[in-house]
């Protein structure tokens, strides 16, 4: 019978302090201090990150300045996913195509330019219904990299991004933001 009460007290006390533990669920802003840093997966403010710091970038290269009729033509095309888990690249592609756009400085189009076999100007106009060619096309890769140390883990994101102009084929410009996060595991595992 003691031993009943000491493990019903113990449970009752386990149960309140895990209880005790818990939090309301809130909104909170991205990139706000309350966002949940996870080691081992890309969060939204990564991807907000990666982002922001690839527009200033490529905005600040003037690479986009150079087209004979301003707003550049920008093709996004496919970022690659080099890492462990399934992501949707849409997260950052959708922010860049957005910032751009807001700057004055490009209008996006989901023409794919490569797949109309190269053909003249003209011709890909008519088969497009479109104003004008695409100036260049944004590709990327998004690259993780993980070392552990005893408990210690850190995971390294590298978010790759290039420019190429599509009449020459020549890459304009490239940027690269990495991001790196680290922690130690729990001693409590569940």
């Amino acid at each position: 019978m003691k031993t009943q009460s000491i493990l019903s007290l113990g449970l009752v006390l386990g149960t309140a302090f895990f209880a005790g533990c818990a939090t309301d669920p809130h909104y909170v802003q991205t990139g706000d201090k309350e966002q949940i840093v996870s080691v081992g997966q890309i969060n939204i403010q990564d991807y907000a990150n990666a982002a922001n710091d690839a527009v200033n970038q490529l905005l600040a290269s003037g690479a986009l300045d150079k087209v004979s009729s301003p707003p550049a033509v920008l093709y996004i095309s496919h970022i690659v996913n080099s890492t462990g888990q399934q992501i949707e690249t849409d997260l950052i592609t959708g922010k860049i195509s957005k910032a751009l756009m807001d700057s004055g400085k490009a209008v996006t189009t989901s023409t794919d330019p490569a797949n109309k076999g190269l053909k003249q100007e003209s011709d890909f106009l008519n088969d497009t219904k479109s104003t004008r060619l695409p100036d260049f096309t944004l590709s990327g890769k998004i690259i993780e990299t993980i070392d552990r140390q005893g408990d210690t883990r850190r995971s390294t994101y590298t978010f790759q991004l290039a420019l190429n102009d599509t009449k020459t084929g020549y890459q304009v410009w490239q940027g690269e933001k990495e991001i790196g996060k680290q922690g130690t595991r729990s001693a409590i595992g569940f």
